[in-house]
């Protein structure tokens, strides 16, 4: 079976335990702990999560080590979040989430969640990332909402 590798921003963990998110971003997170999904996490998420309530930092112990895997910022990553800045994608004062893009595109995950509606899951963001993904050789990403990758057969 398929096992699609999920790249999670702050936004998804935090949103386990936010009124609005918490459904699906538990139900995501479900996926993971079961091993139907491998939740993929950056350095730069992990950095983030130290700024974060307690409850936050540690959900991702949640997960078994089989079905998380690291990655990190890479120089060639930090040109691609660089060339999003450059084309007008989102502005030099959100290089984190450009990063996050470029890291996920870089190591070709299956599919970026987020709720940062503002500036990765905007339908003008996702055109303007994979432009230029495209333009620079790079395959096209998926970037989707929790609610939209979990597993169509759990209950709501």
């Amino acid at each position: 079976m398929l096992k699609y590798k999920i790249y999670i921003d702050t936004s998804v963990i935090g949103g386990c335990f936010d009124d609005e998110f918490g459904e699906y971003s538990n139900l995501l997170f479900n996926d993971f702990v079961l091993g139907k999904k491998v939740a993929v996490v950056s350095n730069i998420t992990l950095k983030e999560l130290k700024q974060a309530p307690e409850n936050v930092r540690i959900k991702l112990e949640e997960i078994p080590k089989d079905n998380i895997e690291y990655v990190t910022l890479t120089e060639e990553a930090e040109e691609l979040a660089q060339k999003y800045i450059e084309n007008g994608v989102v502005s030099s004062n959100y290089l984190l989430d450009a990063e996050h893009i470029a890291i996920a595109t870089i190591e070709r995950i299956d599919i970026v969640a987020s709720w940062n509606f503002k500036h990765i899951v905007n339908i003008n963001r996702i055109r303007g990332f994979n432009s230029v993904n495209l333009r620079e050789g790079y395959q096209i990403l998926e970037i989707r909402t929790p609610r939209e990758v979990i597993d169509e057969n759990q209950e709501i």
